[in-house]
């Protein structure tokens, strides 16, 4: 994984007041905070599997994806990985700050290829003491991020593989301005926590169905309404718990 985020380049990809609409937590900041993280904010641009975090490592910087999808990733002595939470316009990455610590156990790293505005941590910690409006925003955020990872460990093990994997899509689908996923088997059994050929069946049978096609590595969704049909309860159940917002913010 990379370890650096690419900076956007030219006058247009700089942070500019429009450019909050794209996040949830960003989109309702008060003006005299708004107006900081536009100041000291950097626009960037995260590649496929680049690295946010890493696990006991100092936490440096926060980031708000706008089109981007952040992944964190819990990792096994023996090697393997599961996916333990998502993150993508509805909010921000770094929830052990909000908790008071500087480092976690777990990995985070970009799953979706996409633009997220970033601030230093020390700006971070500084802006949620001194606002009381954006400490309830994030407090707001982690404890919806919390019942939906409930929800999550509930479906993972109650759910099909087939349920799960709409579920997956669809959520994905909702954090993007896009209808292509670059997403491998490997890496969709990784964030469901199962095996490859479950994953292989679950996916040819929703190619089968029409509700998407796969093909060199790129998932495309094409029928949403039937891939909703297809997901159990958890994926309405997920998005309740954000009120809607993984469609309304920067609604394509």
């Amino acid at each position: 994984m990379a370890s650096k985020s690419q900076k956007a380049s030219g006058p247009e990809r700089r942070v500019t007041p429009q450019m909050l609409r794209e996040n949830a937590i960003l989109s309702g900041l008060e003006p005299p905070v708004a107006a900081e993280v536009v100041k000291h904010g950097e626009v960037i641009e995260l590649a496929l599997r680049q690295q946010v975090y890493e696990p006991e490592q100092p936490i440096r910087e926060v980031y708000f994806p706008f089109d981007c999808v952040l992944s964190v990733v819990t990792r096994m002595k023996d090697g393997h990985q599961i996916e333990i939470g998502t993150i993508g316009r509805e909010g921000m990455s770094a929830f052990p700050l909000l908790l008071g610590a500087s480092s976690t156990a777990n990995d985070c790293y970009c799953q979706v290829r996409g633009v997220a505005v970033t601030i230093t941590a020390k700006l971070f910690r500084e802006l949620s003491s001194a606002s009381p409006g954006f400490r309830q925003l994030l407090d707001r955020y982690l404890q919806a991020y919390v019942n939906m990872l409930g929800q999550l460990a509930a479906c993972n093990r109650l759910h099909s593989v087939y349920e799960r994997c709409s579920r997956w899509l669809l959520m994905t689908h909702d954090r993007v301005n896009f209808d292509d996923i670059p997403l491998t088997h490997e890496y969709l059994a990784m964030m469901l926590g199962t095996g490859r050929s479950g994953v292989t069946i679950a996916a040819g049978t929703l190619q089968q169905a029409g509700f998407i096609r796969y093909a060199q590595g790129v998932i495309s969704i094409l029928d949403r309404a039937g891939l909703e049909n297809a997901a159990c309860e958890c994926y309405e159940i997920a998005r309740e718990q954000f009120g809607g917002l993984l469609r309304r913010v920067g609604e394509r």
